[in-house]
């Protein structure tokens, strides 16, 4: 019996297995000892695509929001020569922006200045010319220099252009003191509303020209000669 139970254990021969639970993996999805592939590594570079692309948009979205608004009333020049002489406006334009009926009168927009009736005929700083020689301006002398304009809009149909000999200055900040003189301008109604405020300087041949300032549904404008 002894003999016989030493035959059955000499004759057990053990089964060896050759997968572990947990094999090892390599990076082209395959894992040592394994019969089936596993995708780990093809989701982790999906993965990472993924946060590069957000990364970027991110930054894309980062920097258009740095970048400041345009102005709401731009800079503009309005600059002619006439008999050698070089006239030029330097002015911000503003825009009607659907108040059209409710910018020149007595309650409306421009109402609300602390210059009232006096307006700054344009926006942010005050609007200057600049004559590189003399001229005359209707019935008033300007001699060769730099000006701010204003405009007397006492009456929204009867303006009064006014040249004042302080520059630099804001807008609102209007000093009687410092007029040159005033000069009644022709008036007369756009062939349609006119959304940002415009200035022009037309040569009109020889030595004369004429200013023209036009916005809403207004348009001013006086003679020009050079001395």
């Amino acid at each position: 019996m002894l003999v016989e139970a030493i035959g059955v254990l000499t004759t057990y021969t053990p089964i060896i297995r050759t997968g572990f639970p947990n094999q090892a993996f390599r990076c082209d999805n395959r894992c040592v000892g394994a019969v089936h592939p596993i995708p780990r590594c093809s989701e982790e570079k999906t993965t990472m695509k993924r946060l590069i692309v957000c990364a970027s948009l991110l930054v894309a979205v980062a920097a258009l929001s740095a970048q400041p608004a345009p102005p709401k009333s731009p800079p503009a020049t309005a600059s002619v020569t006439i008999a050698g002489k070089t006239i030029t406006i330097n002015y911000s334009s503003p825009g009607v922006k659907g108040r059209a009926g409710h910018i020149f009168t007595k309650d409306g927009l421009i109402s609300h200045d602390p210059t009232y009736p006096v307006w700054r005929a344009g926006a942010n700083t005050a609007t200057w010319v600049w004559t590189d020689g003399g001229i005359t301006m209707g019935d008033l002398k300007v001699p060769a220099g730099k000006y701010s304009l204003y405009v007397d809009i006492s009456d929204p149909d009867e303006w009064v252009l006014i040249v004042n000999k302080q520059t630099g200055q804001w807008g609102t900040k209007y000093d009687k003191a410092e007029d040159l003189g005033r000069v009644k301008m022709t008036m007369s109604k756009p062939m349609a509303t006119v959304e940002n405020l415009k200035y022009t300087i037309t040569d009109l041949g020889g030595t004369t020209g004429k200013l023209t300032l036009e916005w809403e549904n207004h348009s001013a404008s006086v003679l020009i000669a050079v001395h």
